[in-house]
């Protein structure tokens, strides 16, 4: 296959996991196995300083979790719109602009792409939420330029943009036989996005869809701030959060929440900040609670402790009742415990931020939530049973319909080259 007739790619760049789709001969979106047989991968970076080699998604986690020498990125796409992107960091074998290293995840996924179909793609459409950065357009837009480029650096030569709920809607759309008015709901690592839009096979033949948008709205609230608040709530205590030191104060919070948010735990290991923290135990009333603090640090385990979090947030949502937060290796048989009307009540305000979002969404189409046909639901944290017994007591009566939760918005970015 030429270059010329290569399909181009729809990209899902997304804050914890990417997907990437095209569109066969027959007119059919198809993922692309972008890890073994798997179609979603991490997003995730892994400079190993051992043999200085780069290593992506799953791979990249296994090894730092192993205990290899090296560093590790994610949410990356967090970055976008901020002064940080341009910054470089130590990656073990030297420095990067954060900007340079999520240049090198996509040029992956292209790389990886291209080993499928066996072609060189050049061109691209790439989903973005419907804001990078709240209330802010000129930052927003520079987000948007930013990731442009760094596209651009990984070898496309053609890129362009759809907003990540109407891609899902464009997937969506493939399934229906009737026309209707659906909400988008697109929940990722990093945002909250929601399009009310009309649809049906007749519209699918129009190349601008503007007029079938009805309203679009998002929120800066994903997966990785509920990760956040999980771990605050249920793990930081046990290192300090909040415990009350001799003088009757609280120890300093503004280190668990850094040890908290994935793209800020390997700050905490530099060689200073162990030294500040290493002053707090005056702080404390109870020492050992120090002691596992500086453990984490020292073996640097924050990262372990966030993914066992993580993991632990999925169990309950997919079984219910309880899941276990193994913290052996901070203190042998130390545990947290994670039950699903703890993490409903630890979520509450958040969730509650994004359903409001929702509504705000569906009120600026003109419509009610009696009107809508469907509520579609995409992107791995809507699949949250707090998050979806929330939306669905908001609009009571409206089908609640939960779509390809990994992939929909990456095939829908695919059938959105033509309107690109």
């Amino acid at each position: 296959m030429s270059r010329a007739s290569a399909p181009a790619l729809g990209i899902d760049f997304g804050t914890s996991n990417s997907a990437v789709s095209f569109v066969g001969p027959d007119g059919l979106a198809r993922l692309v196995p972008l890890e073994g047989t798997a179609t979603g991968i991490p997003t995730a970076v892994f400079f190993n300083a051992e043999d200085r080699s780069t290593h992506f998604g799953r791979d990249a986690i296994a090894l730092y979790l192993a205990g290899f020498d090296g560093r590790l990125m994610r949410s990356l796409k967090s970055l976008l719109g901020s002064s940080l992107l341009e910054e470089e960091t130590a990656i073990g074998t030297g420095v990067l602009s954060f900007k340079a290293i999520i240049g090198r995840f996509l040029g992956e996924l292209r790389a990886r792409a291209g080993r499928h179909l066996g072609t060189d793609p050049q061109r691209v459409v790439i989903g973005r939420p419907v804001h990078f950065v709240d209330d802010d357009s000129e930052r927003d837009e520079r987000a948007q330029q930013a990731l442009a480029e760094c596209a651009a650096s990984a070898g496309f030569s053609e890129v362009s943009f759809e907003l990540e709920p109407i891609a899902a809607a464009l997937d969506y759309e493939r399934r229906l036989q009737d026309e209707a008015v659906v909400l988008i709901v697109d929940i990722g690592g990093g945002t909250s996005d929601f399009t009310v839009v009309r649809l049906g096979p007749k519209r699918m033949r129009k190349r601008d869809r503007s007029a079938d948008i009805l309203a679009t709205a998002g929120v800066h609230i994903g997966g990785t701030d509920y990760d956040r608040r999980l771990n605050l709530q249920q793990v930081m205590p046990l290192l300090g959060f909040r415990h009350i030191g001799p003088s009757g104060r609280e120890v300093p919070s503004g280190t668990f929440f850094d040890l908290a948010s994935w793209h800020l735990i390997h700050r905490m290991y530099a060689p200073r900040t162990l030294r500040e923290v290493r002053d707090l135990r005056s702080s404390y009333g109870d020492t050992r609670l120090h002691d596992r603090l500086m453990t984490v640090l020292e073996q640097r385990l924050g990262h372990l402790l966030a993914s066992e979090v993580e993991r632990a947030k999925i169990e309950v949502s997919l079984h219910g009742g309880s899941a276990t937060i193994d913290l052996s290796h901070v203190e042998a048989k130390l545990q947290a415990t994670i039950a699903a009307e703890a993490m409903a009540s630890d979520l509450e305000g958040l969730l509650q931020q994004v359903v409001d979002c929702a509504a705000d969404c569906v009120a600026a189409a003109g419509r009610k939530g009696t009107a809508l046909h469907a509520i579609y639901l995409t992107g791995g944290s809507s699949s949250l049973r707090p998050f979806q017994a929330l939306l669905q007591q908001r609009f009571a009566g409206t089908p609640v319909i939960e779509g390809d939760l990994f992939g929909g918005v990456a095939s829908g970015l695919s059938y959105a080259q033509g309107r690109a």
